[in-house]
């Protein structure tokens, strides 16, 4: 009998058997990965730490969110886009100025602004913004604040202050939030250890987003009843997806100090749009500073970005400032937004080409076509500025009366703020390209026409 088939018959049986041994073992591992991370999805987080309204400081919450708290404090990077971010300077610290690195000088950058802001403290000190992680420590020491009386408002948007409004207003963030604003910037930085952080952000409990700046709270009711909705609020009615740039917008926002008591206010009784804005800042009668060369009362923009993200082609279409700047991540089993809060060029991968299906060079290059074109646009309408105010002051040293100023004045006013929306809002152009472009136009002709009105008789 030939003993060869049974062997090759054994030799078969045992391959077969090994490759199904392997292939169970396969699907067996395949579905232990799929239960895992249906168990890691279930159950998003571990509590480690037990989280309260009191709960501050981010490295507690961090324990129960270590994926969120790590992206959080990847926010101190210094990588910067053509037309943004903070290239790191060193510098020697100081006993007055501790820190080792530094943003570069937008003043040295553009020497037009010093002339644009004569007399204010942004034409003394103003830097390229650093990472959410810096905002703290670099509003401590800038000279705005070292050598300017500056009053506890400004904290708002540099400090997670919520921790701090609840006590001083004995669980009432709006007494807290009158207090704050009431004190000196020196007194009301004792009372906060850390940058804008989880609980400004995020319900301890629930983990949804939620607003806690009064001056946003009372800035979008006062928007929604321009529009005809009555006593709103975003904390009961607002979508998800709305919340997503809610939050951002307590912050990056347009403001003003109001009265004695330096109350922060959002100005959008009338609407976001710059025009809006300028009218109600014009029945308010309120002025930032005197112009020191041209003697014109005006206003300074603080980098505006959720009104002009409103009036872009992403908002329309729903999209959030999260997507954008925190698109989600994959950490195993778990989708989570990404907290190293940045610019979506430095993420297009993740920012961009899940809703635009082009490559990520062709993404980068539409963004440079259209801040190259603005960045254009922007120095002409400075450049109009410019002329304005050195016809101004040529014509005030050569005795030119208030009435025959007032005029011209008024339209510096108008000139500056608008240019000022544009060029103080972080996007350079991009947020509402069309929009941005309109406003630079505006910006022109107002200085354009102030230099003509300087050379009409007074009637």
């Amino acid at each position: 009998m030939d003993g060869t088939k049974p062997k090759f018959g054994m030799r078969r049986a045992i391959i077969v058997a090994a490759v199904a041994a392997g292939a169970a073992f396969a699907v067996s591992a395949l579905l232990v990965n799929i239960f895992e991370r249906k168990q890691e999805a279930r159950n998003p987080f571990f509590r480690v730490a037990e989280l309260t309204d009191d709960t501050g400081d981010p490295a507690v919450w961090g324990k129960n969110f270590p994926h969120h708290y790590d992206s959080w404090k990847r926010t101190v990077d210094m990588e910067r886009t053509r037309y943004g971010g903070s290239e790191a300077l060193p510098q020697s610290p100081t006993q007055g100025d501790p820190r080792a690195v530094v943003s570069q000088n937008k003043l040295e950058e553009d020497p037009r602004l010093r002339i644009m802001w004569a007399g204010y403290p942004f034409g003394v000190d103003f830097r390229e913004e650093r990472g959410h992680a810096y905002m703290l420590i670099d509003q401590r020491h800038t000279r705005r604040v070292l050598e300017f009386k500056q009053p506890g408002t400004c904290l708002n948007c540099h400090a997670s202050t919520y921790v701090a409004m609840r006590k001083l207003g004995g669980g009432d963030i709006f007494q807290g939030f009158d207090r704050i604003n009431r004190m000196t910037y020196a007194e009301a930085t004792k009372l906060v250890e850390h940058p804008v952080a989880c609980i400004d952000c995020h319900d301890p409990v629930s983990m949804r987003l939620r607003i806690t700046r009064p001056a946003f709270l009372e800035g979008i009711r006062n928007l929604k009843a321009s529009q005809g909705v009555a006593d709103y609020d975003p904390n009961r009615m607002a979508s998800a997806q709305e919340m997503r740039s809610f939050v951002c917008g307590q912050c990056h926002v347009e403001y003003y100090f109001q009265g004695e008591g330096k109350r922060l206010v959002y100005p959008w009784h009338k609407g976001l749009q710059v025009e809006k804005v300028y009218e109600y800042y014009t029945e308010a009668k309120h002025t930032d500073w005197v112009h020191k060369d041209t003697g014109a009362p005006l206003l300074k923009a603080q980098h505006p970005e959720f009104e002009m993200f409103n009036q872009g082609v992403h908002a329309r279409s729903g999209v959030a400032c999260a997507d954008c700047h925190m698109p989600s991540i994959r950490e195993g089993g778990l989708k989570i937004s990404d907290h190293h809060v940045r610019s979506p060029m430095l993420n297009v991968n993740r920012a961009c080409q899940g809703c635009h299906h082009f490559s990520e060079t062709e993404m980068k290059n539409r963004v440079n076509q259209i801040q190259e074109r603005f960045f254009h646009s922007r120095n002409v309408a400075m450049d109009a500025l410019m002329d304005l105010i050195a016809d101004l002051k040529g014509a005030r040293e050569r005795g030119a009366s208030d009435a025959e100023l007032k005029d011209a004045r008024e339209f510096q006013r108008r000139a500056q703020f608008y240019l000022d929306m544009v060029e103080a809002e972080n996007s350079t152009g991009f947020h509402a390209p069309q929009e941005a472009m309109r406003v630079l136009t505006e910006a022109i002709d107002f200085a354009r026409r102030g230099q003509l009105a300087l050379r009409k008789p007074v009637r």
